[in-house]
């Protein structure tokens, strides 16, 4: 389990795993990319080709995106905030390989508040998109009492944010999915291939 931005963290982290379960080595692998709801690029972005910078002056890829134009609301404080995702992580989404989710930054800062209690260490907001997932993940298997073995890359601490965790502990932290017709839109002006 890792978050995924623009693709760097999370491929780090999955692609080893992901040619055990390629090769057969160990096929019941499971590998989650957590995004924010804010920037839903694997959850809601469209698998075709696009740039990977706004300007439209790099070579075209073929990724998830949200269109490279996109920008991000101005009320996400977590991070992950990239238009696409890398080329190889969005091949590995789109092969069944590994799968997204999205969670909300309130639920990403609860996340990260036990973290911090349990484990002394203030994550970035961005590792704690993964330890959302997580702790969501560890609940469900005590649940259904299924015995699993969970890895999560904690990317960093949050001492440089503290911003954002002074604005989640005042309640200026809203909730915020991605609008689909502002996608829709987006998506209108990537690049033309033949």
């Amino acid at each position: 389990i890792a978050c995924v931005g623009g693709g760097s963290n999370f491929g780090g982290m999955a692609f080893p795993f992901a040619g055990d379960k390629l090769t057969g080595k160990h096929p019941d692998v499971e590998i989650i990319g957590v995004e924010p709801a804010a920037c839903p690029t694997l959850t809601k972005g469209l698998y075709a080709y696009d740039y990977g910078d706004v300007a439209g002056l790099t070579p075209i890829m073929k990724m998830f995106t949200l269109g490279h134009d996109f920008v991000p609301p101005a009320i996400h404080a977590g991070g992950l905030r990239y238009h696409g995702d890398s080329p190889l992580v969005s091949k590995l989404v789109k092969d069944g390989v590994a799968r997204a989710v999205s969670v909300y930054q309130n639920e990403v800062f609860d996340a990260a508040q036990i973290f911090a209690r349990t484990e002394g260490i203030i994550p970035a907001p961005e590792a704690a998109h993964a330890i959302r997932t997580t702790i969501d993940v560890a609940l469900e298997c005590k649940r259904t009492g299924e015995a699993k073995t969970i890895l999560f890359n904690n990317t960093g601490h949050g001492h440089f944010d503290l911003t954002s965790y002074e604005a989640y502990y005042a309640g200026n932290l809203p909730d915020y999915d991605y609008p689909e017709d502002l996608i829709r839109d987006a998506l209108t002006r990537l690049p033309k291939v033949d």
